[in-house]
């Protein structure tokens, strides 16, 4: 999966999560290496500006977070129809189920985002903020 794609599939994983933890990580690196709008694909990614297939690829990855059980072939054939292989569909439910473990891991141990995350732009850190707390400076 190319670094893009999957820091898409995991901002939604994690904004379902309500972990601040990863949506600041992974966030952040698509605001500073791709140039993407994250305060808006966290509020609303369907109205981001993205195109079809990345669209896609955060509503499966939040369905994944959602009700991973809820999920038929008609949500996989999306994907497919959209030109992804079954591998690369295959890689985005392996992105979100591993940032359910990885975020619930750290917010149960009380893990909060690094101090550092204070110097971004506000409405971006509020926007990524959706859970704990940045650690105090």
């Amino acid at each position: 999966m190319d670094l893009r794609r999957y820091k898409l599939a995991t901002l939604a994983a994690a904004g379902r999560l309500r972990s601040s933890y990863c949506c600041l990580a992974h966030g952040t690196v698509l605001a500073e290496r791709f140039g993407e709008p994250v305060a808006q694909l966290a509020a609303d990614h369907r109205a981001a500006g993205l195109d079809a297939v990345d669209v896609a690829v955060m509503d499966l990855a939040g369905q994944v977070v959602d009700d991973a059980t809820a999920i038929d072939e008609s949500d996989l054939r999306r994907l497919r129809d959209l030109g992804l292989s079954q591998e690369e569909v295959m890689d985005v439910v392996l992105a979100a189920a591993a940032r359910c473990f990885f975020s619930k891991t750290l917010d149960a141990l009380g893990v909060r985002p690094d101090s550092s995350y204070h110097e971004l732009e506000p409405g971006l850190r509020q926007a990524l903020t959706v859970g704990r707390p940045i650690a105090d400076r």
